[in-house]
């Protein structure tokens, strides 16, 4: 027998609860990144978030390969997606620097960060074309050491270790640096919120927050598993985890789908959602709860408690009073304050304080709704009514 087959006739074929539920990351991964891809523009933050699913989904099919023992059927392509791990972070990075920044980052702002990537494939290009022995005796080291390895020419040079050996280090240090820009951009959001919070895409903004620390969460895995693990045998917790994160990307990408509320599928105004509200139920429940005081309603969070769909609601709104949602929930809330400003029961508030009471979030979002739909500063509004 061949020695070599002889050797990958020993590599066992395991399935486990680990290996299914890589499987099942794996397949989400390249589904929902494909259908993003297909549907995005090329340059938008979507379409880095499919780069990023693809590239993660690529890497963790190598893994899945590796700890199920299916890899010693194409043993030649053993650790070929090294290079793509280098590129998740960069990728994610990208995703959210186009959202938050809203427009697409220039060429000569992506071609750096695919420095590192570039220059650890070139540095492995002996190791890709090296003779499958290499390749093979590289799993079983990392996998199996307990099987004898297969024997290499004596000339073979294992020049491309040097870096190969700090493959490690070279990850953390990407998803590190990454995870700092990444915190910095969206840290600048953040306070560019508080100023124009008017102008702000809050749901943008906890989508990205949210998506960074499931990111640093990443890291911390990462870390945990190369500093408990000296081989590549705890590599499929990390596996796991990012099938945590194809799926729980594909349930926001889904919840966030219009198919519900405007499917090609379904007639005008007929949404797969709920029924339909009437504007005199929401009015109803806006004055019998004083939800609309809230700094915490929403569209969305409205459309839970009255059991509709947003669609809906915004369509109700928009054909009795010709507003969108925001501009018609500041409206009622400026209608509060008007009362207030002039109420001996709310004399010990400040201005500011009055505007925080009805649930504007800040003293710039309230002055600018209140002249909108007043006309006027509240100061002036004050001194009119004391004439």
């Amino acid at each position: 027998m061949d020695p070599i087959q002889h050797i990958l006739n020993q590599i066992p074929i395991r399935h486990d609860l680990a290996s299914q539920l890589m499987f099942l990351g794996v397949f989400q991964g390249f589904f929902l990144g494909t259908l993003i891809l297909i549907r995005a523009k090329k340059t938008t933050a979507i379409a880095f978030l499919g780069w990023t699913l693809l590239f993660q989904s690529l890497v963790f099919l190598d893994t899945y390969l590796c700890y199920t023992g299916l890899i010693k059927y194409l043993i030649q392509f053993n650790d070929s997606t090294e290079a793509f791990v280098l590129t998740i972070a960069p990728a994610f990075y990208f995703f959210l620097y186009a959202a938050i920044k809203r427009k697409s980052p220039a060429l000569k702002q992506l071609w750096p960060h695919l420095i590192l990537p570039c220059v650890y494939l070139l540095s492995q290009i002996p190791f890709y074309t090296a003779p499958i022995q290499v390749k093979l005796n590289a799993y079983l080291g990392a996998y199996y050491e307990n099987i004898q390895t297969a024997q290499v020419p004596e000339s073979f040079d294992y020049g491309y270790h040097w870096l190969k050996d700090r493959f490690d280090w070279l990850i953390l240090i990407s998803f590190l640096s990454y995870i700092i820009l990444g915190f910095q951009l969206v840290w600048h959001e953040r306070r560019r919120i508080r100023k124009i919070p008017h102008q702000a895409n809050l749901n943008k903004y906890i989508f990205t927050r949210n998506a960074l620390v499931l990111l640093g969460t990443l890291f911390i895995i990462i870390f945990m598993v190369l500093y408990r693990y000296d081989d590549d045998s705890g590599d499929h917790y990390i596996g796991i985890l990012q099938t945590f994160i194809a799926f729980s990307t594909s349930y926001v990408v889904l919840m966030e789908s219009r198919f519900f509320e405007k499917s090609w599928f379904a007639d005008k105004y007929e949404t797969f959602a709920s029924s339909t509200v009437s504007f005199e139920k929401i009015e109803t429940f806006l004055h019998d709860t004083d939800y609309f005081l809230s700094q915490g309603t929403s569209l969305k969070n409205l459309a839970q408690k009255l059991e509709t769909n947003a669609n809906s609601i915004s369509q109700a709104i928009n054909k009795n009073t010709g507003l969108n949602f925001n501009d018609y929930l500041n409206k009622k809330r400026i209608g509060v304050v008007k009362e207030r400003l002039i109420s001996m029961d709310f004399s010990h508030l400040t201005v500011e304080a009055i505007g925080n009471s009805v649930g504007f979030k800040s003293k710039s979002a309230f002055y600018t709704s209140f002249k909108k739909h007043v006309g006027m500063s509240p100061s002036q509004f004050i001194k009119q009514k004391k004439q």
